[in-house]
């Protein structure tokens, strides 16, 4: 018997799932008068917004990237981001840096897309919380 999530570690142990006993779900619960406190709510309430922000950046990586200028609009109209990548230009050059977020599942097909287009220097960087 195990606890598991997302079953990443049965699989990699050879191991499979024969049959699923309980199926729960986290829940944040707050005492009554504690929640009546404001200095306690402060605190409650920044846990919650940490815990949203660690289930936001599930399944999404930062990817980090340099491109031509010249090449700028064809990479980052490829781009999807949480609202708009950030474009900085770079100390040297007529180059640019490029930070945006983006979906787990497809960036092994962004990448070499990217590349293509002209962006170079691609980092692809793992998330702990997305605050908004």
């Amino acid at each position: 018997m195990d606890l598991t999530e997302t079953g990443s570690s049965l699989r990699r142990n050879g191991l499979r799932i024969l049959d699923t006993l309980l199926t729960s779900y986290t829940e944040l619960v707050a005492n009554t008068a504690a929640h009546a406190d404001p200095g306690k709510r402060a605190a409650m309430e920044d846990i919650a917004l940490l815990l949203r922000g660690a289930i936001e950046a599930r399944g999404n990586v930062l990817l980090k990237l340099n491109v031509a200028a010249a090449d700028l609009a064809a990479v980052t109209a490829m781009l999807p981001a949480l609202s708009s990548p950030t474009i900085t230009a770079l100390a040297r050059g007529d180059m640019n840096a490029v930070e945006t977020v983006v979906p787990k599942h497809n960036v092994n097909t962004l990448i070499p897309a990217l590349k293509a287009a002209g962006a170079r220097d691609i980092l692809e960087i793992p998330i702990s919380k997305i605050v908004g």
